[in-house]
């Protein structure tokens, strides 16, 4: 096997798969990244057994062949290398020499045969849509996805497909993040959960132009864009009934809707949890006739109070939020002008937005939380 590539391919390749790789595993060949050279082109490979990803780069092959190298430590070599064109070479018992100007390493693999096998797709059952609504649709429900392990079936999002729609859905159980577009293609009905780590690691390389392929098959799914495949298990039970909670839209006249500044009530909020502590994480927020207060009050710290102007019809009222729940889901709305919908200090708080560019719409509910 001999090849030769910029050292800017090479690190762009082994960025893309990395997230794939295992690191803690008893499989020591799961610590590894499948490098195969063919026809003028490099196709890298990892895989943790739930998820994998395979990335297509542009080389000179001299010699096809293949192998498998530990990832970080390839990482670390090319990432030190100086610019410019790297010389790969693999000798016998799976040596490899890679070459880059005055600087040369060996590198100790081990065969192909090791490797599990990444399953193939058949693109039957598929549907195109730009790659830069699928990340929008991600970064605003990504946050809400369970990290608890004791709760397997929140550690993902939802993934909701029909005819000319698509819908995303996250909660951790205190809180839930839907979003809905429209799209273009004929979608077969799939109400499939997608791994917080398979979300995560598609967020980092979708990009703002193209297509992406999603294709799903039986407790799998595969994304196909500009050259990368990511390949993850589904996870399996039921999600949760999240119709059953998403309240119906207030009216523009409800007296429930307060209008506000995203920016100011955002930087509000920002400012309040400077005073928040491990035995006191909720903020206060006051909603009166013409405006709303953000304040927070901690033994021992102080206190900051700040006044927001607003349009509201409704009773006045006092209720307590954690602070990081309501900045996860401002940092993510487009429009400054902010609908939030509060009717009762117990009862959820909701955000709405129209995303008219997308042809969809956005909704966030958080649960308040008891005021010290």
């Amino acid at each position: 096997m001999r090849f030769k590539a910029s050292r800017e391919i090479l690190m762009t390749a082994v960025q893309t798969v990395e997230g794939a790789v295992a690191t803690k595993t008893t499989l020591p060949i799961l610590a590894n990244v499948l490098i195969e050279a063919q026809k003028g082109k490099l196709l890298f490979n990892a895989t943790d057994l739930d998820i994998g990803i395979v990335y297509t780069a542009t080389a000179e092959i001299s010699e096809e062949g293949t192998i498998t190298v530990p990832a970080k430590r390839f990482a670390d070599i090319i990432r030190e290398l100086p610019n410019g064109e790297v010389s790969v070479t693999v000798k016998k018992n799976f040596n490899m020499l890679i070459d880059c100007e005055a600087c040369s390493f060996r590198l100790i693999g081990l065969p192909k045969e090791e490797f599990p096998t990444i399953p193939k797709f058949n693109s039957k059952d598929s549907i195109s849509i730009p790659q830069s609504l699928l990340k929008k649709m991600l970064k605003r429900v990504g946050f809400a996805m369970s990290r608890d392990e004791t709760r397997y079936v929140l550690n993902g999002a939802l993934c909701v497909l029909r005819n000319k729609m698509i819908r995303l859905v996250a909660t951790d159980g205190r809180r839930l993040a839907m979003v809905e577009c429209a799209i273009e293609s004929d979608a077969e009905k799939h109400d499939e959960i997608i791994p917080v780590k398979t979300i995560n690691e598609l967020g980092k390389i979708l990009k703002d132009t193209g297509e992406v392929k999603i294709i799903f098959s039986e407790n799998q799914v595969a994304f196909e864009l500009d050259g990368t495949t990511i390949i993850s298990r589904l996870i399996e039970g039921e999600f949760p009934n999240y119709e059953q909670v998403l309240p119906k839209e207030k009216s523009k006249e409800k007296s429930e809707r307060i209008t506000i500044s995203k920016d100011h009530f955002l930087s509000a909020i920002r400012r309040a949890s400077l005073f928040t502590s491990p035995d006191s994480q909720s903020i206060k927020v006051d909603v009166f006739k013409t405006k709303l207060v953000v304040s927070k009050m901690t033994p021992d710290i102080g206190e900051v109070k700040e006044e927001i102007a607003m349009t509201y019809k409704g009773n006045e009222l006092t209720v307590g939020f954690n602070p990081g729940f309501l900045v996860d889901a401002l940092k993510v709305i487009q429009n400054d002008a902010l609908d939030f919908e509060l009717s009762d200090a117990e009862k959820p708080g909701v955000f709405r937005e129209e995303m008219t560019e997308e042809g969809g719409h956005y909704v966030y509910i958080v649960l308040p939380m008891q005021l010290a």
